[in-house]
């Protein structure tokens, strides 16, 4: 075990050279900090046995069906898996593409210039970053992110359209899945924020030895994932790490922690990890369906209508910057921040 001072120091030394992640391959190294390394609760965790997608397949979802059929599949996906991949989905390929390629060139950019957007500061609308968690967990992730805020306050609304379209026309579906009217999750505000953040997983010199992402879910209501075809992405189901195979043209919707809560658990917030690969750069960008923690007065809690009897509320109310200042500080440790607000 690394003494605790020495990661925090290994910590500092990495922000100061504002280079992230990416500055580590640049010299083409072949072992990384120790900070890295796997730590103890993940690496039980990581015990649990991997499954390919021969065995066990992620629901894939036709937007092309009829949506009575298109309800009853997300109401059992989100139900027993949280997560499950879109096609035909209405956002062209050449967008998404283009969306990928955007995410490369930042990435790839000279580092003087990277350096200005360099911050820990998570309510500015802009930042660059290599992991959130770096200081508040017991190891880093072998990623490098930027983020920005789509919602309220677009930089461009016009650059969002299909997101939104999107994101709406699912929170309609799930609505109609819980037995609600369509307008129930929108009219409740979860589509009051947006933050968008876009990965870049470089090739890591001793995959086996990290991840790109630990064990998690999200601090969301939704997120809305495109991935590139390298692959990596794994959700947790039946006690097994099961691949989420890139699908051209797909996009992967999971359920966050927000509407796990406010279904009082008959939906569920998947846990996903990402490996770390060889193979790289893994790029992928996450539309997150929260205001994060910027200032969001609204209080969410177990929707009444689902309440009963039978089934009381299994939650405390909450604030979604509330929510995610304790999400951060707890850093991404194995354990589901959820467990907090259990009545």
């Amino acid at each position: 075990m690394v003494a605790k001072n020495s990661i925090e120091f290994e910590c500092k030394s990495l922000d100061e050279t504002k280079a992230a992640v990416h500055g580590l391959v640049e010299p083409q190294i072949t072992e990384f900090l120790s900070i890295f390394g796997l730590p103890p609760p993940v690496a039980s965790d990581d015990k649990k046995p991997s499954v390919s997608a021969s065995d066990l397949t992620v629901p894939i979802i036709d937007f092309a069906m009829p949506r009575e059929v298109i309800v009853e599949k997300i109401k059992e996906a989100a139900e027993k898996w949280g997560i499950f991949q879109v096609i035909n989905h209405g956002v062209p390929l050449s967008v998404l593409e283009e969306i990928k390629d955007g995410v490369v060139r930042f990435h790839e950019e000279d580092p003087e210039v990277k350096k200005s957007y360099f911050s820990r500061d998570f309510a500015k609308t802009f930042i660059y970053h290599n992991n959130f968690e770096l200081y508040s967990s017991s190891s880093g992730n072998w990623r490098d992110s930027f983020g920005c805020y789509m919602a309220p306050n677009p930089p461009n609304p016009e650059e969002i359209p299909h997101v939104m379209s999107l994101g709406g026309l699912i929170f309609e579906i799930l609505s109609e899945a819980l037995v609600l009217r369509s307008e129930k999750l929108k009219s409740m505000d979860c589509m009051k924020g947006l933050l968008m953040l876009c990965h870049y997983y470089p090739p890591c010199p001793q995959p086996d030895l990290t991840f790109g992402t630990s064990k998690h879910s999200d601090n969301t209501f939704i997120t809305m994932l495109l991935q590139d075809q390298i692959g990596g992405l794994q959700v947790l189901h039946q006690d097994c790490w099961v691949d989420v195979s890139p699908i051209s043209g797909a996009l992967v919707i999971n359920i966050g922690d927000f509407l796990q809560l406010m279904t009082n658990d008959k939906l569920k917030s998947a846990e996903h990890r990402v490996l770390a690969n060889k193979v790289g750069p893994r790029i992928s960008v996450a539309c997150f369906f929260s205001s994060s923690v910027i200032p969001n007065a609204t209080v969410y809690g177990p929707i009444k209508e689902l309440l009963s009897e039978e089934n009381p509320p299994k939650y405390r109310e909450f604030t979604v910057p509330e929510y995610s200042k304790g999400y951060i500080e707890k850093g991404l440790d194995g354990t589901s921040h959820l467990l907090n607000y259990k009545i």
